[in-house]
């Protein structure tokens, strides 16, 4: 991952910040919270954390709610979001060994040359 990726996910922004930013109350935040559409960190002492990638995902949300949309439909959309999401991100070594089964599949390698992929 990518530093800039990296630090996007941290989460370093308390409730009140995080709510200046999206304009959304505390309240709303904790509701959105409850409907599963974001999930902020806690830190030790029980408080929540929210990342800058929480914030796009709470403008995201405000964006759908005031063009008209309802709870149940912003559900459908951000866990297709999230479903594309993490079936589109594979890991470097998942990468090598489906191009490995690919070519050994169309018989390009023999495999002694796919042990040296890993």
């Amino acid at each position: 991952m990518e530093e800039k990726q990296i630090r996007k996910n941290l989460a370093i922004l308390p409730v009140s910040t995080t709510a200046k930013l999206t304009g959304l109350s505390a309240r709303q935040l904790r509701y959105y919270e409850q409907f599963d559409l974001v999930h902020p960190k806690r830190s030790a002492g029980n408080q929540r954390l929210y990342s800058l990638n929480d914030v796009d995902c709470l403008l995201d949300i405000k964006d759908y709610l005031s063009s008209g949309m309802t709870m149940a439909q912003v559900q459908r959309v951000m866990l297709k979001q999230r479903f594309t999401k993490k079936t589109t991100e594979i890991s470097d070594t998942t990468a090598r060994k489906i191009f490995s089964q690919e070519m050994l599949r169309i018989g390009r390698w023999d495999t002694h040359d796919s042990n040296n992929l890993y």
